[in-house]
């Protein structure tokens, strides 16, 4: 297989210098790194080379690297059943760019964008319909993005004299949530459960 992602990367690179930047192998799979402005017309080209034939998108997500300037690394993979392959199409993306949807050549990208969208904030231009897929609609922000807070910033429950479901901000009062990350045998000034009988019997 190793051979064959070697012959598939060569081939990408010859084909279409004008988009790779960058392939490298890594468990058994090619990933091609291209430029923002290069993504539709290379991704159109997996799909109608022979050699690739690569008619099936598998999934889209992203990474977030916030130190970074280009922001985000949005990720396709998509499959070759004619051929057996798989690759991987990566590119870098800046918070305040636009990507070009694939929905065109690729329908099943619609959900995975929204998807996207929805999960990182990343903005698709020619999309059908983006909007949030996952969260409701007046969700405040983007939960896969590092900087988003685990607790979220709302929470939601049923108003029983309002009879609806209400937004409030989160309030995080309860004592368990203050954690000082000790372990219970370093220094805690408790007795955990089943260590009195032992401190009884030591006294008798």
């Amino acid at each position: 297989m190793s051979e064959a992602m070697i012959e598939l990367g060569e081939h990408t690179k010859s084909a279409r210098p004008d988009c790779v930047l960058e392939d490298k192998i890594s468990h058994g799979e090619l990933t091609v790194t291209v430029a923002l402005g290069s993504l539709v017309p290379f991704i159109e080209f997996l799909r109608s080379d022979s050699t690739c034939r690569f008619t099936t998108l598998i999934d889209i997500t992203a990474v977030d690297h916030p130190e970074r300037d280009a922001r985000f690394d949005l990720v396709y993979h998509f499959l070759s059943m004619y051929q057996n392959h798989r690759i991987r199409v990566k590119v870098a993306v800046r918070e305040d760019e636009m990507v070009p949807s694939i929905t065109g050549p690729f329908p099943a990208a619609n959900w995975f964008e929204r998807e996207v969208f929805d999960m990182f904030g990343i903005l698709f231009t020619g999309h059908p319909d983006l909007r949030r897929i996952l969260t409701d609609y007046g969700f405040r922000g983007h939960p896969l993005r590092k900087d988003f807070p685990t607790t979220g910033y709302t929470e939601v429950r049923y108003d029983e004299t309002a009879k609806r479901v209400v937004y409030e901000p989160v309030s995080l009062v309860q004592e368990y949530r203050q954690f000082d990350f000790m372990s219970p045998w370093e220094g805690a000034n408790y007795i955990l459960p089943g260590d009195e009988k032992g401190e009884g019997a030591a006294k008798g």
